[in-house]
């Protein structure tokens, strides 16, 4: 007679336990004392159990046995490529699947139907599983049977077709299933409440994005912020300056994620701070930043920024570029200027200085500032949607008004990369009427 012998930590292999009915099974005495469960040590790369298959008559009627009378629940049914039918189950709390395999009559594999499958099942409670599965039909063989080698019980049962499984249970193997019950339901709760704290996280952000637009003469403009993750690290603002004086703010600091928020949040707040105390000194503004901004963060920690305050009364745009994305500034007659960088980002030195430029804006003009997210995003074969592509796009929309040239802008970009967005895309659209 074969005997279950134990392999390791809750892995059994039976090559026969079909009981005759009316005969009892005992497990035979073992040369050695029994051992507790040897743990294996989980393999550097995945891998697991899929499915095991159950060779059937039928495979509608054992369909509905493994899922009426077992409580089995339906992973797939489907139609493979060479027309054969393909179902495969899983019990509650399980990974591995029953494949249910409906052989051709007089094939090989249909003399397999009613033998011992050599499957076995682990029950929390064997009693209270019988006694459920006792009370859909199922067909048992002497049950409960005692087993010395697990020091618990274990029970036999049929399927339509008279395929046998096995019904294990261990004190054990119960500690161990609490246990997986405790640390699944720890890292569902961590995972709760991260999820919470990333939503607050992305409603506070969502508060650090301007929710004013201070007026400045004839000016129209509007700005977007569409994040790659649920927060992220590029920053765009409008800040009011005084009369018909209004800055354009936008930046892009130096990583993703919870990371990239908070250091987002706290250039934001410095430079409204410093906004507040040296509203009419934008060459001591940004220095101001920068020192904060240096002196609160890591040693890595920089943004790319840029600032522009237009003046209604003058019709002049004051900017200065700290390592950022040539802004474009496309013309009424059609010609396009690019406001590149004038210093260095900000955050890396503790001495910085800038150098603020100055340009003409009117009546016609179009300013379109971004960020990398924009130009840098890429189609399937890699590509980048480059500033060509940008700038093609502006001289085709700069009929819109702000916001529904921003908002087409990023349509052309998010058409052009399909695939799942791997940077922030922020925009700011300013054009004068």
């Amino acid at each position: 007679m074969f005997y279950p012998y134990l392999l390791g930590r809750n892995h059994f292999r039976v090559p026969d336990l079909y009981v005759p009915q009316g005969q009892t099974w005992l497990a035979p005495e073992l040369d050695t004392p029994p051992r507790r469960p040897r743990i294996i040590a989980p393999m550097s790369s995945f891998l697991r159990l899929q499915t095991v298959m159950v060779y059937v008559r039928d495979q509608d009627l054992s369909l509905q046995f493994y899922v009426d009378k077992l409580g089995f629940t339906l992973i797939v049914d489907a139609e493979l490529p060479d027309g054969t039918r393909w179902i495969a189950l899983a019990p509650s709390e399980g990974s591995a699947m029953l494949g249910l395999i409906a052989p051709q009559v007089g094939s090989e594999s249909y003399q397999l139907i009613g033998r011992q499958t050599q499957v076995i099942f682990l029950a929390e409670d064997v009693h209270a599983k019988l006694a459920e599965w006792s009370r859909n039909g199922i067909r048992f063989h002497e049950v409960p049977l005692g087993a010395d080698w697990i020091a618990g019980v274990f029970a036999m049962f049929e399927d339509l077709d008279g395929n046998t499984f096995a019904v294990v249970g261990y004190d054990a193997a119960t500690r161990q299933i609490e246990e997986a019950r405790r640390v699944a339901s720890a890292k569902l709760e961590a995972e709760r409440r991260s999820a919470q704290e990333l939503e607050i996280a992305k409603q506070v952000q969502r508060r650090l994005f301007p929710q004013t637009e201070p007026r400045a003469g004839s000016l129209d403009y509007s700005g977007i912020c569409i994040q790659a993750q649920q927060v992220g690290g590029d920053y765009y603002d409008f800040l009011a300056l005084g009369p018909d004086r209004v800055g354009l703010v936008i930046g892009d600091i130096a990583g993703k994620g919870i990371a990239g928020a908070l250091l987002m949040a706290s250039l934001q707040a410095h430079l409204r701070s410093q906004c507040a105390n040296t509203i009419d000194k934008p060459l001591t503004l940004l220095p101001s930043v920068n020192r904060l901004f240096y002196e609160n963060t890591g040693d890595s920690a920089y943004a790319t920024l840029f600032f522009a305050e237009y003046n209604a009364q003058q019709q002049r745009l004051t900017y200065a570029n700290c390592g950022h994305p040539a802004a474009l500034l496309l013309r009424r007659n059609g010609t396009l200027e690019r406001l590149e960088s004038t210093c260095t980002v900000l955050g890396l030195f503790p001495e910085w200085s800038c150098v603020i430029e100055d340009v003409s804006f009117l009546p016609g003009d179009l300013l379109i500032v971004h960020t990398d997210g924009v130009s840098e995003a890429c189609d399937v074969s890699g590509e980048e949607f480059g500033d060509e592509r940008l700038v093609e796009s502006v001289h085709r929309h700069r009929h819109l008004g702000s916001e529904a040239l921003v908002a087409e802008l990023v349509n052309e970009v998010r058409r052009f990369a399909p695939n799942e967005q791997q940077d922030d895309i922020t925009l700011i659209a300013a054009k004068l009427s």
